[in-house]
């Protein structure tokens, strides 16, 4: 009984194991981190901007708070969105240099607080998170900053932007998500999967066939393949008869 009862637990488990194997092969996960592309600041009033190629704001803002989950994300926007958690801002921006691309930039509190145009964060926070940010300087700040991609118009009052030394990429902190996808290949509706017809390894190449037809090569006139003559005749040849005569 008890042999029995141990042979079952064995092919439970290895069962579920299986089960596990080609649910993962299934839909494969992919942990993406996003690279540093730029910093400012330093001790609690940094901003770090990462880059998430071939992602919409509202993709990274999904992968984001999948991942993490935020205490207070702005709407749906194509261009621009806020995820703010509790010491931190995430400004997500469309890149417009690369619209294809969207930058994700990780303000601390307190830069926000020093540095943005809090009139400009109303048309994405509550009331009541920009009056509690602003606290300080009176319910609103003094900045002129709108993010990022907009640095060069309206400029942060401390610092300015810089490339991420290598000090400053292990003091960032790093951002993780993960992804679930396939290889697909752009700009075709068609199937495009690996090993589908007409994939990049697809191997049935129609082939082409031809044949050789001895009476119709070189038009029927003696071509290369024309079958011998059936027969040989012996040209005719004439012996000829004559005299010869002796001069006197």
């Amino acid at each position: 009984m008890k042999k029995r009862l141990a042979h079952g637990l064995k092919l439970m488990l290895v069962l579920s194991l299986v089960m596990s194997l080609l649910s993962a092969c299934g839909a494969p996960s992919v942990q993406d981190t996003y690279p540093l592309e730029s910093v400012s600041g330093s001790g609690n009033t940094t901003s770090y901007v990462y880059r998430a190629a071939d992602r919409t704001v509202p993709e990274v803002a999904q992968e984001i708070s999948e991942q993490r989950k935020p205490d207070q994300i702005s709407a749906e926007n194509t261009e621009r969105m806020f995820l703010v958690y509790q010491d931190q801002y995430y400004h997500l921006q469309q890149d417009p240099n690369k619209a294809e691309d969207t930058l994700v930039e990780v303000d601390s509190k307190e830069y926000v607080r020093k540095n943005y145009d809090s009139s400009f964060l109303q048309g994405y926070l509550t009331a009541t998170l920009i009056g509690n940010l602003f606290d300080s300087f009176g319910g609103r700040g003094s900045g002129t900053y709108r993010g990022y991609t907009n640095k060069d118009t309206y400029k942060p009052s401390e610092g300015s932007y810089r490339t991420p030394t290598s000090k400053d990429k292990k003091v960032a902190p790093p951002i993780t998500v993960d992804r679930k996808g396939s290889i697909t290949r752009r700009g075709s509706d068609k199937d495009s999967s690996v090993g589908s017809g007409g994939g990049l390894f697809s191997r049935n190449k129609e082939q082409s066939k031809g044949t050789i037809d001895r009476n119709k090569s070189s038009g029927g006139l003696g071509g290369l393949f024309d079958s011998p003559k059936s027969s040989y005749k012996k040209p005719k040849t004439r012996v000829g008869g004559g005299r010869i005569m002796r001069r006197r």
